[in-house]
């Protein structure tokens, strides 16, 4: 069993940034998908960024790249999201998740969830 504590969301300005926090505790597995998705009010969760934990290989959601920036600390078990210019439609709530996904994407295939944090973007 994995159990996955996300912080750091909160309310920031148009153009401010934030970084979210992810900590893993339980068993893990190197092989392991580490990845951010999000759901705002009225919409489907929708994948955000991942990082395989084998590797140093990233994902990202094809919008929100080069504004945002997923990293990992495996001795502390810790993925995070830097999150930079930020828009109001990032507006959402912020899941970590991990698991083995054959797509890194496919929010189906990821076997932990942590609870979420809230992000709201003002103009």
């Amino acid at each position: 069993q994995v159990t996955l504590v996300e912080s750091g969301g909160g309310l920031v300005q148009v153009g401010g940034s934030l970084k979210l926090s992810c900590t893993a505790s339980g068993r893990t597995f190197s092989n392991f998908t580490m990845g951010w998705f999000r759901q705002a009010p009225g919409k489907e969760r929708e994948f955000v960024a991942a990082i395989s934990l084998s590797d140093p290989v990233t994902y990202y959601k094809e919008s929100i790249e080069g504004r945002f920036i997923i990293s990992i600390d495996n001795a502390k078990k810790t993925q995070y999201l830097q999150m930079n210019a930020l828009k109001p439609e990032d507006t959402a709530v912020y899941y970590c998740a991990t698991g083995d996904p054959t797509y890194a994407d496919n929010a189906k295939a990821y076997d932990y969830w942590g609870q979420g944090t809230q992000v709201t973007v003002s103009s």
